[in-house]
């Protein structure tokens, strides 16, 4: 077995993934659509070592351990299983964007663990298949492998529980503006989140209505129709954090300037500047607008208070083995 490395992107889900109808399984209680964003990504090397007494992770040169080392050494059981092999492996994983503030690092992570550390164990998946076993790390994970506009078919099991692209990169040229306002790690993962979602009263109404709005996105998207895409993306955002605030215990990932955030963009988009916002589970925002619109948007975008910066990310593409890897 040979060293691989591996690359992915994170994804900004425009219809969310909230609350699982198999946690054990990560199959999602409603299938959901994404962006990969071609700017941030994880890049992750793999060596099946046989030399090595237990699993090792290093993320950004970090040695870790506890709780994050046993997560991902619980998912290199899955591929040594699938490899037919009991090798422990080392993981050296870089992030040139913030981890676990809400960006999706657990998606672009696992997204490329499953890819290098499968390579590495000599396995050679297809798309599908990668996709699926990434959700077995994290959820949103198998929507990182396809490139693109990508769906999550929430699906009933492993097997048809897994992600595809709806559209290619360079079908639509909209870029995701995003507004940190906090870099550091917020109080409540996201795992912790989801089990929490089926206690709010309001989960089940946004489950019942998920169908239409997956549709509705999916048109916009084909069609290009940025109003349409808009209006449903606040929408769908807006809902899952209305369910975030009536769990128990309820979850309040934002800040002021979160807040600050979503008024002015709403603002803007009544007065000409078409712009919406979408916020995964932390308090930084995603402001969608299409790609004659980046420069004003970004700047606008810094002019506000608390506003740390703002970084543009557009359409990215597929997982994929970086050259040299095996």
């Amino acid at each position: 077995m040979t060293a691989a490395t591996a690359l992915a992107h994170p994804n900004i889900a425009l219809i969310k993934y909230w609350g699982d109808a198999n946690p054990a399984l990560h199959i999602p209680a409603n299938g959901s659509i994404s962006l990969n964003l071609a700017e941030l990504y994880t890049r992750s090397r793999v060596y099946f070592d046989s030399d090595l007494t237990s699993d090792q992770l290093y993320i950004n040169d970090e040695n870790i351990s506890g709780a994050p080392l046993e997560r991902v050494s619980l998912f290199l059981s899955k591929v040594r299983e699938m490899a037919e092999i009991t090798t422990f492996a080392q993981v050296n994983s870089h992030n040139n964007f913030p981890a676990s503030a809400g960006l999706a690092s657990s998606a672009s992570a696992f997204a490329a663990l499953s890819l290098a550390a499968t390579a590495s164990a000599n396995l050679k998946l297809d798309e599908v298949k990668l996709s699926r076993l990434a959700r077995m790390g994290s959820g949103s994970a198998c929507r990182s492998i396809p490139a693109g506009f990508v769906e999550w078919q929430a699906g009933h099991d492993d097997v048809d529980s897994y992600a595809y692209t709806i559209a290619p990169p360079e079908y639509w040229d909209l870029v995701d503006c995003i507004a940190l306002v906090d870099t550091g790690t917020k109080p409540s993962s996201s795992s912790a989140g989801h089990n929490l979602a089926s206690t709010s009263l309001l989960q089940a109404a946004r489950l019942a209505d998920a169908p239409r709005r997956l549709k509705l996105c999916k048109d916009a998207i084909i069609h290009k129709d940025f109003d349409q895409l808009a209006e449903v993306v606040e929408l769908d955002s807006n809902l899952m954090h209305a369910v975030m605030l009536t769990s128990s215990p309820p979850l309040l990932y934002w800040k002021p300037a979160t807040v600050t955030i979503m008024h002015a963009v709403r603002e803007w988009r009544l007065t000409g500047l078409p712009a919406c916002y979408t916020i995964d589970a932390g308090p930084n925002v995603h402001i969608l607008c299409q790609g004659e619109y980046e420069m004003k948007l970004a700047e606008l975008l810094r002019r506000l208070p608390g506003v740390i910066t703002v970084i543009t990310a557009h359409p990215g593409g597929s997982t994929r083995l970086e050259i040299g890897s095996s």
